[in-house]
């Protein structure tokens, strides 16, 4: 979580570039005591407390960081701006309204994808992810070994993504740092202007000082983050799962210096007009220092998306508890997002003031979330369900709206009848019968089907039959319905376009 870096003395001398920071009374108060030369340039009331505009030299962020995690108990709670127009135009108290051209309908119903993908993810994996990342000595994004953590990532995922032509990965370069965030492109089938973005930053900090040889692993905040992500994102790949809509995983450079990395991506985003339609981001998921598994956050966020996270936790993940807190700041690189007027969610690991106690030290080890990535594993889990459900929906309509077919018609037993072919896309294809006396429903892909070939089938001892199936690629269905004795019925068709 979000956290620029280690205590340092007030008495130095600092020579480092300006910067403009957004904080609001409670942080600025502590900017006050720590750094009293500190003056806004701007205020403006705000819902909870007023906020600031405070041109700041960059080796003081340090100190800022440090005062605010000691004395107010909570990570960061400001945010970094490269001018001053950047930091009016955030405190300026305009309503964010949602960027994203399309709001997704948040309908769940590509089940039969969702689990069969869930089983394969591995906490093994993840385990080993946490491992290699925490093993750089640190991962502070003004050190080499900050850039090496970040080629690492890169590296990882290319070779991931090794034989599928519709997958990039890419490294966002940053401005006064060389660390830089990691981007992985699924491209979209059909739909592919409409994009989804699943992060977690890929640095770390240690709040006593991050030179070159300082130790900061960061095991939990936020490698286990980019574990999750990893392990979603290798069970999509191997599975050959292939979106409609694009969605990009992405490890942000400098989260804990003010959520750098991810403003960055998010005003080149707005910028380029992109479409994007949902983001979630992975902020530590493997320390359980709560009654309840997951724990989303309810302010920088989406309400609409929030309440689809927590439908995707119900509906693939039934026996975890979900709660609901606040930061009271921007706390992640959600935020960033939030402030361009997209819609993001932070489904965490605890409840705030009760995560991982070991943050930030050198003491955040795989060892201290208990030598498991049990916990972890959920929010992979939930990462993978929210990349599907929402990458399956098609163009046109919000959330890429299903088409649905009826027909009526009687048999007597032993005859039969076909229909289609459909011209289905990716997602859900389903078929039902109702009516009276026994019909049997039969439906293939790519060509008529018999009662003893097809890709599914329903036959039970009445009219009421239920078949689907997953689409993974553009094709034709067909359906056929054979009555087993005399049946009057009506056939309800519901599928993806192509």
């Amino acid at each position: 979580m979000l956290l620029a870096a280690g205590l340092m003395s007030a008495g130095c001398t600092y020579a480092g570039p300006l910067k403009w920071v957004t904080l609001g009374d409670a942080a600025y108060a502590e900017l006050r005591k720590t750094v009293p030369q500190a003056t806004a340039k701007a205020s403006r009331a705000g819902q909870n407390e007023a906020l600031h505009v405070v041109p700041l030299d960059e080796d003081l962020l340090p100190l800022l960081s440090a005062a605010v995690h000691r004395d107010l108990k909570r990570c960061g709670g400001f945010f970094v701006h490269n001018t001053e127009g950047d930091a009016m135009q955030a405190i300026a108290g305009a309503p964010v309204a949602v960027a994203a051209l399309t709001r997704p309908s948040y309908t769940i119903d590509n089940q039969t994808t969702v689990n069969s993908l869930l089983p394969q993810l591995q906490e093994s994996n993840i385990t080993q992810t946490i491992v290699d990342m925490s093993s750089f000595a640190n991962r502070y994004y003004k050190t080499v070994n900050g850039s090496d953590a970040a080629n690492w990532l890169k590296q990882k995922w290319t070779t991931m993504a090794s034989g599928r032509s519709d997958i990039t990965v890419t490294q966002f370069a940053h401005t006064g740092y060389n660390q830089t965030s990691v981007i992985l492109t699924i491209s979209g089938t059909d739909n592919g202007s409409e994009v989804i973005v699943l992060g977690a930053h890929l640095d770390s900090i240690n709040l006593s000082g991050n030179g070159e040889t300082s130790h900061s692993p960061g095991a939990d905040d936020d490698a286990s983050g980019i574990a999750s992500l990893t392990e979603a994102l290798r069970v999509m790949i191997n599975t050959g799962y292939k979106p409609r809509r694009t969605i990009k995983f992405i490890g942000y450079a400098a989260e804990e210096a003010g959520l750098l990395g991810s403003q960055d991506i998010a005003a080149n985003f707005k910028n380029s007009a992109v479409n994007v339609v949902g983001v979630m981001q992975l902020d530590m998921t493997n320390y359980k220092g709560s009654v309840n598994d997951i724990y989303i956050y309810t302010d920088y966020t989406d309400s609409l998306q929030n309440d689809f996270v927590a439908k995707l936790a119900a509906t693939y993940l039934p026996a975890l508890k979900v709660g609901y807190d606040k930061c009271g700041y921007g706390c992640s690189d959600h935020a960033s997002w939030n402030a361009k007027g997209y819609p993001a969610s932070l489904p965490f690991e605890a409840a705030f003031n009760r995560d991982n106690p070991y943050i930030h030290t050198a003491n955040d080890t795989y060892a201290n979330s208990g030598n498991q990535a049990a916990h972890a594993l959920k929010f992979a889990r939930l990462a993978a369900a929210y990349a599907v459900e929402l990458g399956s929906d098609g163009p046109g309509t919000p959330g890429g709206t299903d088409k649905v077919e009826t027909f009526t018609g009687s048999l007597a037993a032993g005859q039969q009848k076909s229909y289609g072919p459909f011209k289905a896309g990716i997602g859900t294809f389903k078929a039902e019968t109702s009516g009276t006396g026994d019909a049997d429903l039969y439906v293939r892909k790519s060509a008529v089907p018999t009662t003893s070939t097809y890709t599914c089938k329903s036959d039970g001892s009445s009219a009421t039959e239920v078949c689907s199936f997953s689409m993974t690629a553009n094709g034709d269905v067909y359906v056929l319905v054979r009555g087993y004795t005399s049946t009057s019925y009506a056939l309800k068709v519901t599928y993806k376009p192509q």
